[in-house]
């Protein structure tokens, strides 16, 4: 539960940031007639990610072993890829978001601003579906327990009362610092999902099965409280391939590399903690 509650407040508060950045440049603008239509862009985003969910849920229900298992990890797959480019991108693009955000409005509100539902819509809703692949992959890696969703939940709860606060300038958050420790994490978590996902793939006959690198159930079963928590937090696996030994080696090892020096270049934190601060508006929202 805690890694996706960390997961729901992470992606949360980038969707909180772009929903108080869009808000507070129209209210800036003078046009809060259209507030209503980003409103609506919002509310299909979210819409978008839950209906997605209940599909991948629900639609696997009378598929074979072997398909099932081919869906799910290649849906794993896909999942840690867009969590992967998720954290990188936000590293990047952190210091322009605002601005980008901005001239992509000022085309929007061209007429009525109709426009503006599509930008919130399409900004808004690749965050959500990023959180809904990742958090269905992580749930299906726990053997269907909902306890992952309910924590997703909380954490976008929560993500969505500390925008509302940040938006009115209630509280303050280090939010370079915030969003470069949970990229670290996710990371972390990406890579037990990655292993799992190979897995699924073996067990449909995808991959080869290979042997097992070594097991530890007797040690961790996986029915016990601690068991039960690495398994939930990391994706934990007692007895895993060599293939999903290695997958995971890999993944941190390249992965970690390139993020550790991704943040180095540009000054650590610093520099993405400025421009997300600075994308936390302190106008209240007009009604």
């Amino acid at each position: 539960m805690l890694a996706n509650y960390l997961i729901g407040l992470r992606e949360g508060l980038e969707m909180a940031l772009i929903v108080t950045i869009l808000v507070a440049y129209v209210v800036k603008l003078g046009r809060t007639d259209v507030l209503s239509k980003l409103w609506i862009g919002v509310g299909v985003a979210l819409v978008i990610p839950l209906a997605i969910g209940a599909l991948l849920t629900w639609g696997p229900y009378g598929m074979s072993f072997e398909a099932q298992e081919i869906l799910g990890g290649t849906l794993s797959l896909v999942a840690v890829g867009f969590v992967t480019w998720m954290v990188f991108w936000m590293g990047k693009t952190a210091r322009t978001m605002k601005s980008t955000l901005h001239e992509r409005l000022d085309s929007a509100l061209v007429g009525a601003g109709w426009g503006v539902v599509v930008l919130a819509m399409l900004s808004v809703g690749r965050e959500g579906i990023e959180t809904s692949l990742f958090v269905w992959a992580t749930v299906s890696s726990t053997g269907g327990s909902w306890e992952p969703a309910v924590g997703a939940l909380l954490g976008l709860l929560t993500a969505a009362v500390l925008g509302v606060l940040l938006y009115r300038g209630m509280v303050k958050i280090n939010l370079g610092a915030f969003f470069t420790w949970t990229g670290a994490f996710l990371i972390l978590v990406a890579a037990g999902v990655f292993a799992y996902g190979l897995g699924d793939l073996q067990e449909a006959g995808i991959i080869a099965g290979g042997a097992h690198a070594y097991d530890i159930s007797g040690a961790i079963p996986s029915s016990s409280w601690y068991g039960t928590l690495a398994a939930g937090i990391l994706n934990f696996n007692p007895s895993p391939t060599w293939l999903q030994v290695i997958a995971w080696i890999g993944y941190l090892a390249i992965v970690g590399y390139f993020y550790v020096r991704q943040h180095r270049s540009s000054g650590r934190t610093a520099p993405v903690a400025k421009a997300a601060e600075a994308s936390a508006p302190q106008a209240p929202i007009a009604s």
